[in-house]
């Protein structure tokens, strides 16, 4: 999974890429200090991976990542070269889901780059910058097409699409609002990558007060939660100075800062939930004396493709699955202890992996 981070300059993009990432990016009050981009992969925590480490005594744990992506911050007219202009969007026009870093903190000792805190008018000042940089995207794929169906009348359907949807988009509309007449219109608009057709997820950095409940009577994170709402996205509520401090900190101090703040869970762990769950993500889980490890699959993945995330030849061949939920598996105490008690199953190729299934595939090629 790969995430892109973006943001207004000075909203704490960086110091929270730093809190997840652990990599160091430079953080400070001026504005663009993220020039070049920042990339880290996080280890994604899974307490489930570490029982299953003692049960098999296994050699070694790996668990799922997310690659973080951190560009410099966007103003108002980026896409004319305002700032630093749009150059570095190009970064993330790969990731899987955005994170909208938006400012919900007054402090008079860090500059807003509009001289005021307004999440609402700072969340439509991006969206127009990406939207801006979507119709570049456009503009030339409409150019490149209005060739080919001078030679070729089928590209004419595609072409025809890609007007409405420039229209649609000059209004000032996100492309994943964009309503397709059919597959194969659906097919056409996820190959263009557009930005504003990804998820989003808006990351509502507040200070350490409102951190406990979740900004509920923080009036800037609830006009974030209402925007959120009316686009189908995520929120999570995250302190990132505090978030850096936590970074810093090993397991048992991590665990013993965030129960003093009254929290039960980091900001890493909120933004995963909130990840995992507007991309339909879950993982599964393999276990020996090799190694155990978590693989993300997509909710609803059949078995032979969740067998395929290790190796093509495991989709090619597959046999069958040996399956046993997680629970039972630490319960029995080992795998063959589950089977004796019949909790191990035999699945075919129309089982539909669930979150937490331990498995062993069976294959032959």
């Amino acid at each position: 999974m790969k995430l892109g981070i973006v943001g207004l300059p000075n909203v704490g993009k960086s110091t929270l890429f730093n809190s997840l990432t652990k990599a160091g990016a430079e953080s400070a009050n001026y504005p663009f200090c993220t020039i070049d981009p920042n990339v880290g992969i996080v280890s994604v925590p899974d307490e489930r991976l570490n029982v299953l480490k003692d049960l098999y005594q296994s050699q070694r744990v790996l668990p799922a990542t997310i690659e973080f992506v951190d560009i410099a911050g966007l103003v108002k007219g980026a896409s004319k070269g305002e700032g630093l202009g749009n150059q570095f969007l190009s970064n993330i026009r790969e990731v899987d889901a955005i994170i909208h870093v938006v400012r919900c903190f007054e402090d008079g000792n860090i500059i807003h780059v509009d001289g005021s805190v307004d999440p609402a008018r700072d969340i439509e000042t991006i969206n127009l910058e990406l939207i801006f940089s979507d119709l570049e995207i456009l503009e030339r794929r409409i150019a490149k097409t209005t060739k080919t169906a001078k030679a070729d009348k089928s590209a004419e359907k595609e072409l025809a699409m890609l007007n409405r949807l420039k229209d649609f988009m000059e209004k000032g509309r996100l492309a994943k609002d964009f309503e397709t007449e059919d597959e194969e219109e659906e097919e056409y608009l996820g190959e263009y990558n557009l930005l504003t057709s990804k998820p989003v997820i808006y990351a509502a950095n507040v200070n350490e007060d409102d951190l406990a409940d979740e900004g509920v009577n923080n009036e800037y994170v609830n006009r974030v939660r209402e925007i959120s709402q009316k686009e189908n996205s995520e929120v999570f509520v995250i302190c990132a100075q505090i978030e850096q401090e936590i970074a810093e900190l090993d397991d048992e101090e991590r665990k013993m800062f965030l129960e003093d703040l009254g929290l039960k869970e980091s900001g890493l762990e909120k933004l995963i939930k909130a990840s995992y769950k507007i991309l339909g993500l879950m993982s599964y889980l393999t276990a020996g004396p090799q190694e155990i490890r978590a693989w993300t699959i997509k909710i609803g993945t059949k078995a032979p493709q969740a067998a395929g995330k290790i190796h093509s030849d495991f989709e090619r061949g597959f046999i069958r699955a040996e399956i046993v939920n997680y629970d039972y598996l630490v319960e029995c105490g080992s795998f063959n202890a589950a089977k004796d008690k019949g909790l191990v199953r035999s699945e075919g190729k129309e089982y539909v992996v669930q979150d937490g299934d331990v498995i062993l595939f069976r294959f032959n090629v």
